[in-house]
């Protein structure tokens, strides 16, 4: 299993911080990818499943636990992977936001894979995790989060868990008011 984990310290509030994450367009304009199906502009919200093209590989994802301002996980529920979350974590500090992410995963088994990933799968994670954190920090410091968040729709405040397992096909929300 592969892990990857980064930490990043942003001079805005943590609710401004949590929902540029959400952000779908900031996302495409970090990295590159196209959004291709399901959610594929605006915010992610719980239980949202988008489909994003990149590099020649497709992949969908769903957020499949979610606490607002504090947290919220994505699983592949298809592509490459054998597995794969992505945990996104908030905390207000007196000078602003920490975001910490932590990403799990698992590569289908074989000798191709172990070289894949030695060579540019981690990589290449590490590098898009980058550029899009980077590119929170500096949208979230300037006025530019206006053009993410400004028009959007209030997030759902509640606490939401998928309730069958993250790779199945149809994940049924569960919700704890």
């Amino acid at each position: 299993m592969g892990k990857i984990r980064s930490m990043t310290l942003v001079d805005a509030p943590v609710e401004r911080c949590f929902q540029l994450s959400l952000s779908v367009d900031l996302h495409k304009a970090a990295t590159g990818e196209a959004a291709i199906a399901g959610v594929t502009e605006g915010l992610i919200g719980p239980g949202s499943r988008i489909t994003w093209q990149g590099r020649g590989k497709t992949s969908e994802s769903l957020v499949s636990a979610w606490r607002p301002f504090i947290y919220f996980r994505e699983v592949l529920t298809a592509g490459w992977f054998q597995t794969y979350q992505h945990d996104h974590h908030f905390a207000p500090m007196n000078d602003g936001t920490r975001i910490r992410d932590e990403i799990e995963f698992t590569l289908p088994k074989g000798f191709t894979a172990r070289l894949a990933f030695r060579f540019f799968i981690r990589k290449r994670l590490v590098r898009l995790l980058k550029q899009r954190n980077a590119m929170i920090k500096s949208v979230a410091e300037s006025e530019e989060w206006h053009r993410y968040l400004d028009g959007q729709p209030e997030i759902d405040r509640r606490v939401y868990q998928a309730i069958t397992p993250p790779f199945a096909e149809k994940a049924k929300p569960a919700y704890a008011d």
